[in-house]
């Protein structure tokens, strides 16, 4: 069995796994519903905070902040571990920043820009909450669609026309909250990326012309979760798998775990993980940093982790 049909009969399993988990997991602790109520009186009762920010870690969280909330993001992602004391083990390597900020017009909308260090890439975002899981009978999930669209402005001749600059990501985000204590999420994604000639070409296989080695769409999914330690502080974990294939240079998957301390208006997250380029289109579809995967069946180590941090702070007018 070849690496590619195992990587993808284990994410199938996986995923098939964690909705079942999230649909039949027992009902949130310490939350039964109030007596009984004439049914005309019972209104839906929502599950609150299954995830303390809109981010978790590299990705994108169910939660959308309440109409009327602006929110400022910082986020920061060092260079790889691998070269040790040579870069301090990546603190002094080149790093990758991001800057965003977001505002919800109307509840469970949240609309947003950005720009990111890495190619100089401005982001428009958006974000619905279509689902709310309820307490009792009800959704006994929460469920989010994410919208990215990015463009590239730095200075660069392979680019001819303007579209080549776009790239665009899609996320629906699916989550649980199993108890006080649980949170789980999982995220399929889809990226496309309008640049592809030019940037990865097998010049082994060209007969005349140039060959696509790489296809504009790429779907991934993501499995994410939060344990919380204490009021305000928990531990978040990520694992984002690629699933499409490419000729040449496919990206390898993402772990993270990280810290997380909130209060009402702040969220600050430390992790470690191999994603360095914060925009999640790119994230998912050029990444090359080597953490743990699985290869021919067998786990495979690499050192190519990195230290990130997110930092989000909310004001309500």
């Amino acid at each position: 069995m070849n690496a590619s049909i195992y990587n993808i009969r284990t994410l199938v399993k996986a995923t098939a796994f964690m909705l079942l988990f999230l649909l039949l997991a027992g009902p949130v602790a310490a939350q039964d519903p109030p007596a009984e109520k004439p049914k005309e009186a019972v209104s839906k009762k929502y599950v609150k905070n299954t995830f303390e920010s809109i981010w978790l870690l590299d990705n994108q969280t169910v939660m959308v902040p309440i109409k009327g909330t602006f929110e400022m993001d910082i986020l920061h992602r060092f260079g790889t571990m691998d070269k040790g004391y040579k870069d301090f083990f990546g603190f002094f390597a080149p790093s990758n920043i991001r800057l965003g900020f977001s505002y919800s017009p109307i509840n469970n909308l949240m609309a947003g820009i950005s720009i990111t260090k890495s190619n100089m890439t401005w982001e428009g975002y958006a974000k619905y909450a279509i689902i709310k899981q309820t307490k009792g009978k009800g959704y006994p999930v929460s469920v989010t669609y994410y919208a990215n669209l990015g463009i590239e402005t730095r200075t660069k001749d392979n680019y001819v026309h303007f579209t080549d600059r776009l790239s665009y990501f899609h996320q629906l985000l699916i989550a649980r909250k199993i108890n006080d204590w649980l949170s789980l999420q999982v995220a399929p994604s889809i990226s496309h990326m309008n640049f592809v000639n030019g940037q990865f070409v097998d010049t082994s296989i060209v007969k005349s012309g140039r060959v696509q080695d790489r296809k504009h769409d790429h779907f991934a999914i993501a499995l994410s979760g939060k344990f919380k330690i204490r009021e305000g502080m928990g531990i978040l974990f990520n694992y984002d798998q690629p699933v499409t294939k490419h000729r040449t240079a496919n990206p390898r998957p993402n772990l993270s775990l990280g810290l997380e301390v909130t209060t009402s208006s702040h969220a600050f997250q430390i992790f470690v993980g191999n994603y360095y380029f914060i925009t999640p289109q790119r994230n998912n579809y050029f990444n090359q940093n080597k953490g743990l995967e699985f290869n021919d069946g067998k786990l495979e180590h690499g050192k190519q982790f990195l230290i990130g941090f997110n930092i989000t702070r909310l004001w309500n007018w």
